[in-house]
């Protein structure tokens, strides 16, 4: 394919890493889990990574970073995910990201680091007590990407900024060197649920870190628990509209109806034709079960893929092993664009 600049020509291919930062829920799921099963039989190859090194940009207890990124293995796996289709490994295992990472902290300007909006809302007042590591963390983002050609990202609303900033580098790397070497990366998003928002704050996404586990639904929460926590979501008293513009003010409403219709891969034009009038107390019940039907399979598996917690490690050494196969020659090229003797 044609890159978005117009010039040489990539290979269609797919990147996507999400942060082993424990308690994988809905949200994990709808916006990114799901969306990598259904795009691994389209004919692109798919690369599907557990980013341990951003993790580590705050403080995180090795033991709990260790069950977390085979937590989120079990996780794509259990969702669908099947690792002889895509390429499933640990950021960790493969050097070549941290490598093209230094390549690009030193095209990368200060300024477009400082403009992050994650840096700003991470670090706060307190930027001077930060680690270095979050606030360049996008320029590992960018080599996550790009060193393996990647064409197209996964990415929800919140990360788009740092797809721009991967483009950018992409952009400055490519005009300096005087060559087409890095393609444009275009995001990818999609789908009635990418931004799932909290079941107790329908205006807050829906976060591990809320302090109320009744916020949200845990990817290892068992059937009974998961009706219970869709049960006792906040909503409103209004019956559900027949047309999505009736949603507008009503944040609460619009978070159940879009996960009701991204678990049952509807629109939600044509959820809301089909039960438009109808009460969240009749309501509620058809969305718990559905998620029961839909989620409770996967955290069983979950459950029973992380008591081999060997096997999982073999899948994601396997992976790591492919994924290095792609990225060395990547690698070894721009050292030799950038003038490296090797």
């Amino acid at each position: 394919m044609t890159d978005a600049a117009g010039g040489a020509e990539f290979t269609p291919r797919v990147f996507s890493g999400i942060q082993p930062s424990g308690n994988l829920h809905l949200g994990n799921y709808l916006g990114a889990l799901k969306r990598f099963v259904e795009a691994q039989n389209n004919g692109i190859e798919s690369i599907y990574c557990m980013v341990d090194l951003h993790a580590i940009t705050v403080w995180q207890d090795p033991a709990d970073l260790r069950n977390a990124t085979r937590e989120l293995a079990a996780g794509f796996i259990a969702a669908g995910l099947e690792p002889q289709k895509s390429i499933l490994f640990n950021q960790s295992q493969v050097a070549e990201h941290t490598q093209l990472a230094w390549i690009f902290n030193c095209v990368a300007r200060m300024g477009w680091m400082q403009r992050m909006t994650q840096w700003k809302d991470k670090a706060g007042k307190n930027q001077q007590n930060a680690s270095l590591g979050l606030f360049a963390y996008p320029s590992l983002m960018a080599a996550d990407i790009l060193v393996y050609h990647a064409t197209h990202v996964p990415v929800g609303e919140d990360q788009k900024q740092h797809l721009e900033l991967t483009r950018d580098i992409a952009i400055k790397f490519n005009h300096d060197y005087g060559v087409e070497f890095f393609p444009i990366t275009e995001p990818v998003i999609e789908g009635a649920a990418t931004r799932v928002m909290s079941l107790r704050d329908g205006e807050k996404k829906m976060s591990k870190s809320d302090t109320s586990d009744a916020s949200r639904i845990n990817m290892t929460d068992d059937a009974d628990t998961i009706a219970r926590k869709i049960r006792k979501a906040k909503t409103d008293p209004d019956a559900l509209p027949s047309e999505a513009k009736g949603l507008d003010d009503r944040p609460e409403a619009r978070n159940l109806v879009n996960i009701y219709a991204a678990l049952s891969e509807q629109s939600v034009a044509a959820v809301l034709h089909e039960l438009g009038g109808k009460q969240f107390s009749g309501f509620k019940p058809m969305l718990a079960d559905l998620a029961v039907a839909k989620l409770a399979p996967i955290s069983s598996e979950m459950a029973r893929l992380m008591q081999d917690k060997a096997e999982i490690d073999r899948i994601l050494q396997d992976g790591a092993a492919r994924a290095r196969a792609i990225a060395t020659p990547i690698l070894d090229r721009t050292y030799d664009i950038v003038g490296m003797v090797r």
